[in-house]
């Protein structure tokens, strides 16, 4: 099984923005604000405005060509898809299962008793949770300062690949970042699908657009299989 990690630059030619490049979100807003959870306990508002307006996005978006490849791939056994985005643009690939890491933008969370559900157009700091009536109510989404979902059954996954594949992401955020380590220690071979080189210590790289990147990749291992 081959262990695929995405990150935002999978999803940029979809028109969702990436964080840490030129021009990304992280440049543009204070995260301490938008996306702490101390941010939020000082302005749920204005968190909850963020995460409207970057639902609003990642609605009207559609998946790229390296979506599909990636799908593809899924479905056809070969892959574990693991991402760090919180868009469902994989899913709606046709990707049958997704871990993600840092939760899902269409997905509610209630802080007080921990129910989940699917998200409204728009949240307000005034709706209330209908398991518990609690008005505490947020993003299914991993803030910074807090855990990232699926961890143990990533580090099982990790154990089992026969090859890590890290498609469009920095490696630059832990825990993610210490996969690349991981797979290394445990003699797994490694490979990066990036717009340009992480610097991260992949042994080998393919550097393009994801959408010009992943679908050749993808085809040359179901090819392989099919021939």
């Amino acid at each position: 099984m081959i262990f695929v990690l995405t990150g935002a630059g999978l999803s940029a030619e979809s028109g969702l923005g990436t964080f840490r490049d030129e021009g990304g979100l992280w440049t543009q807003y204070d995260l301490e604000e938008v996306a702490t959870p101390q941010g939020y306990g000082r302005d749920p508002v204005k968190v909850l405005d963020f995460y409207n307006a970057r639902r609003a996005n990642a609605a009207g978006a559609a998946p790229n060509a390296a979506h599909h490849a990636l799908a593809r791939l899924e479905r056809a056994g070969r892959a574990r898809l693991v991402t760090q985005n919180v868009d469902t643009l994989l899913e709606a690939a046709g990707a049958n299962e997704v871990w993600h890491m840092h939760g899902r933008l269409d997905r509610v969370k209630c802080n007080k008793c921990g129910d989940t559900w699917d998200a409204p157009e728009t949240m307000c700091p005034f709706d209330a949770c209908g398991s518990c009536g609690a008005q505490k109510l947020r993003p299914d989404v991993v803030w910074f300062g807090e855990m990232p979902y699926h961890l143990d059954e990533i580090e099982r996954a990790l154990a089992e690949a026969a090859l890590f594949v890290a498609i469009g992401t920095s490696g630059t955020v832990y825990p993610a970042a210490g996969f690349i380590e991981h797979a290394r220690m445990l003699g797994t071979p490694t490979l990066e699908l990036n717009l340009e080189p992480s610097g991260a210590p992949f042994d080998e790289g393919r550097y393009g657009p994801a959408s010009e990147v992943v679908p050749p990749w993808v085809e040359s291992l179901l090819g392989a299989a099919s021939s």
